[in-house]
């Protein structure tokens, strides 16, 4: 089944939003200096990239989508 779908023509695949681990190294050091002694947070993206939130662990994250009306689906 390599059939193409496009997520647009599903219900609600405009209130998808990706969850994935982000090494606080990586990030800025301003952001870094916000969470000292965190090695790892959890950032939430639109499906254009945009980066909507950074929480300390996956369950916020997925609890931060959920109540803002948004389908959280994990990305590695």
């Amino acid at each position: 089944m390599d059939t193409p779908i496009d997520l647009k023509t599903l219900g609600g695949a405009d209130r998808i939003v990706y969850v994935r681990p982000v090494a606080v190294a990586d990030l800025p050091a301003e952001v870094q200096s916000e969470v000292d002694g965190v090695e790892q947070l959890y950032a939430v993206h639109a499906p254009d990239g945009e980066r909507l939130a950074l929480v300390l662990d996956r369950d916020m994250a997925f609890m931060l989508a959920r109540q803002n009306d948004f389908s959280p689906v994990t990305v590695h």
